[in-house]
């Protein structure tokens, strides 16, 4: 066989053996296209493939999108391969790495279609932690009971980047609140999301900031809730990653954060996998700053 595609756990994940000379070949891009639907995540072990390589099979699977242009820290002499490290000499302001230690999806808080599936190889490790889990969101909607789906169903959230690095300083300055709301938008989305597949999953994580029209504090325990409940174990892959591994996922149907680590030499490479579905819109104006004032 070209491609062999083993399931790693029952609702999630999928190991890919294929030989990297193949790996652009339409059966087996039409193979993997099938698995990402399917499994959500995907683990191609050591394969170990170059910058040019792993732009070659992001634009085999639909097309490059670059959303890293006005990240502060963004590598832009590698265009459409994002750099992530927490070393300085690289990435000059790593909010938003460790803001990945938190549940987030990709994209959630741009005015753009959501990244489809995010790509990510591994140039060099960390000593200790480092390692990447996923969370389904399709198994997490699919688990919860009638009543709960119905209840879910007309929900709005307001997604913001001022959520999903909160965590990370404890009191941010002014100069950093304004420019993380320069650079994205609070935006407005469904916590069940139909897809134009007709699948339907939540869309959670920690840019989750609020739900409209319910009060701050009940709103966010809500949320935190769900995220609970969709972090559950039969929902979960973790990678322990090696030197050389290539894992792609679901952006638009999973959830994903980094086990927390310091060493500054870890590095992974990222290209994104553009979009073409929208599940929601730029927040109704004052929608964002009343949930500020219940904050």
């Amino acid at each position: 066989m070209t491609i062999a595609i083993e399931p790693i756990k029952p609702l999630i994940g999928g190991k890919v053996t294929v030989d990297k000379a193949r790996l652009t070949d339409p059966e087996v891009i039409a193979a993997i296209r099938a698995a990402l639907e399917e499994r959500g995540v995907l683990v191609f072990p050591e394969i170990a493939l170059s910058d040019d390589e792993q732009l070659a099979l992001t634009d085999a699977l639909g097309g490059r999108g670059n959303y890293n242009q006005r990240v502060p820290g963004s590598d832009v002499s590698a265009k459409d391969v994002y750099k992530i490290t927490l070393d300085r000499s690289v990435n000059n302001e790593p909010d938003y790495v460790l803001g990945t230690f938190f549940w987030h999806v990709d994209g959630a808080t741009m005015d753009l279609p959501l990244p489809k599936a995010t790509l990510l190889s591994a140039r060099t490790l960390s000593d200790a932690g480092g390692s990447t889990e996923f969370a389904n969101l399709y198994a997490a909607y699919d688990g919860l009971s009638d009543a709960d789906k119905r209840l879910y169903e007309s929900m709005r959230v307001i997604h913001t980047v001022e959520a999903s690095v909160r965590p990370v300083f404890a009191v941010p300055s002014q100069e950093r609140l304004d420019r993380w709301r320069s650079i994205a938008h609070a935006m407005e989305h469904p916590l069940v999301w139909t897809h134009e597949d007709g699948r339907k999953s939540l869309l959670l994580g920690s840019h989750a900031d609020g739900v409209v029209d319910m009060p701050n504090p009940h709103g966010r325990a809500l949320l935190w809730r769900l995220q609970q409940w969709a972090a559950q174990p039969d929902f979960v892959y973790t990678h322990e990653w090696r030197v050389g591994d290539l894992v792609l996922w679901n952006n638009q149907g999973l959830m994903h954060r980094v086990v927390p680590y310091t060493d500054t030499g870890r590095v992974m490479h990222r290209t994104t996998l553009a979009g073409h579905e929208k599940p929601g819109r730029v927040a109704a104006e004052g929608s964002f700053e009343r949930l500020l004032e219940v904050g």
